[in-house]
């Protein structure tokens, strides 16, 4: 053991060490960012005169949670915009806009979004609605899962949207029975209104992922993979905000940037990602890492589906969904990023897009073999059985979204009857995945849900929603809670290539998280009402007193 004192020693509660045995400990020592002992009381000899004791009362203490997808900056600053998340109905939805817009007459444009899609009839709220809300400016909010938004009168006619605008190759304009457009934009077509809103500042991004890591912080996240860096639509390049924050000192959390692949080019960009990977940073971000959106979400029906989606009336229609990347081309980018060291990142959401990103991670590993650039594909809904065992056969880690795997009328009303209860059934196959040896990271996609890992974990673990008292949503793809801890700690710290984090051992990095209690210790339906009470990033407390 080492003799010189620690610099900070936690003591006196259960230490879950994430390790490959599970193993527990009560004591751990910090000297300078490192653990440098992890064990009981005889660790307590490494308490000096200077030493900061934390006692933990009984509390629980783990390496800190990582998020593998998540989106900080652009949800730190819809922060700052018209926040909708807290509306439930379409009533209190038009209630906010109008209040938001009351409060702040000086912007031009009312922007922001997260407003829920089951609280508006069919999924699909209008332009008149906004137009009542928002009479006088153009608005523009984007739904909760970021792929639709809500237009107002004034800005469909100052982007020149009318009954004769075709649909973009990536995106479709909602329509009503004359063909006029309704105001609801999906996917690719968000863009038209867009690019015509104001952009963000440098100093907008960099307050908005200020604003966000705090908030993280206090959810115990000590690290990330921001799913888009680049230029994505007409979203801002959030790069700079990262850049500026590592440089200075205040980027306090560990960030993997995964670099946007623009779906309208092909290799031509490549050349391009490398310059970007090779931009100098400070100490606590970077970006090997590329992001390929292969298709879109159920509820809309441009997830990509091996067979049609349902319509109305239960019957097969025409729509499998937008493989927005040629499933050939997919093959060969994948190849070439990989033989250059880059991570993938996969946004594959149906059946297909899941199989499509298989195939290509299979091509790559076929053409340059097993290297260790760690491609992981986030989301997965609808996995089919086939695909499942390919995860750990291929080595590509599922990356989950706990949060969604749960009963709530956007899956009830907008989802399952238009997929089948056959196909219903394959959603969010957690213990699928680990039956079969995949690896698992977790993630939020935050602001598209909410950021906090417990509620995540709850979901993962009950397969119930915090709060919820509805029917346990597939109860046979529950896991267990280390296991789903583990996703949020050593899983993702894989799939972030932090492999001295996700769990606490003698020479790893001191990223921890003190919880109120032991979750262990109380029944499975209240793990969400424990919280975080201290995040530390490097020895050094982020939050909490």
């Amino acid at each position: 053991m080492p003799r010189a004192h620690a610099d900070l020693v936690l003591t006196g509660g259960p230490v879950l060490t994430m390790d490959a045995a599970r193993t527990r400990a009560t004591t751990v020592a910090v000297t300078g960012d490192r653990i440098t002992a992890v064990g009981h009381d005889e660790v307590r000899a490494l308490i000096g005169p200077r030493t900061e004791v934390v006692d933990l009362a009984g509390r629980l203490l783990l390496p800190g949670f990582q998020d593998a997808h998540v989106h900080p900056v652009a949800a730190g600053q819809e922060m700052a915009q018209c926040d909708l998340t807290d509306a439930h109905d379409a009533r209190a939805t038009l209630a906010a806009v109008r209040a938001y817009a009351d409060r702040n007459p000086e912007r031009e444009w009312i922007t922001g979004g997260g407003w829920s899609m089951e609280a508006f009839e069919g999924g699909a709220p209008t332009r008149e609605q906004l137009d009542s809300a928002v009479p006088d400016r153009p608005a523009l909010l984007v739904n909760r899962d970021h792929h639709g938004a809500w237009a107002n009168g004034r800005a469909l006619a100052l982007a020149g949207i009318t009954a004769a605008t075709p649909d973009p190759a990536d995106g479709r304009i909602e329509r009503d029975h004359r063909g006029e457009p309704t105001g609801l934009l999906q996917e690719g077509a968000m863009d038209l209104v867009a690019r015509h809103a104001p952009r963000s500042t440098a100093a907008d991004r960099l307050a908005g992922l200020l604003r966000a890591q705090r908030l993280l912080h206090a959810h115990g996240i000590t690290a990330w993979q921001d799913a888009i860096v680049g230029t994505y639509g007409s979203m801002d390049d959030v790069s700079d905000a990262y850049l500026t924050a590592d440089r200075d000192g205040t980027l306090t959390a560990r960030v993997t940037g995964a670099l946007w692949w623009d779906r309208e080019r092909g290799a031509e960009q490549i050349p391009e990602l490398l310059a970007r990977r090779g931009e100098p940073t400070g100490r606590n971000f970077r970006a090997g890492t590329v992001k390929i959106m292969q298709d879109g979400v159920a509820e809309t029906g441009t997830a990509a589906l091996l067979a049609p989606y349902l319509d109305a009336c239960g019957c097969a229609g025409g729509n499998t969904g937008t493989s927005f990347v040629d499933p050939a081309e997919l093959c060969r980018y994948v190849t070439e990023l990989d033989a250059l060291g880059f991570q993938t990142h996969f946004h594959a959401l149906g059946d297909r897009a899941v199989r499509e990103a298989l195939d290509a991670v299979e091509a790559a590993r076929t053409a340059n073999g097993r290297t260790d650039t760690r491609p992981h594909l986030a989301h997965l809904q609808i996995v089919h059985p086939d695909d499942i065992p390919r995860f750990r056969a291929l080595g590509a880690t599922a990356n989950i979204q706990p949060l969604w795997a749960s009963h709530e009328p956007q899956m009830d009303e907008l989802t399952i009857p238009f997929l089948g209860a056959e196909r219903a059934a394959l959603q969010y196959p957690f213990a699928a995945l680990l039956d079969a040896g995949a690896t698992v990271a977790a993630g939020s996609d935050w602001p598209v849900s909410s950021v906090d890992p417990l509620h995540g974990i709850h979901t993962a673990v009950n397969r119930v929603a915090p709060g919820g008292d509805g029917p346990v949503f597939l109860p046979g793809q529950r896991i267990s809670l280390t296991d789903a801890i583990a996703a949020y700690t050593a899983g993702s710290a894989y799939v972030n290539h932090l492999d001295d984090t996700g769990t606490i051992r003698p020479g790893a990095l001191a990223d921890l998280v003190v919880l109120d209690r032991d979750p262990y210790g109380g029944p499975p339906e209240e793990i969400a009402e424990t919280k975080v009470l201290a995040t530390y990033v490097g020895g050094r407390r982020v939050y909490g007193d």
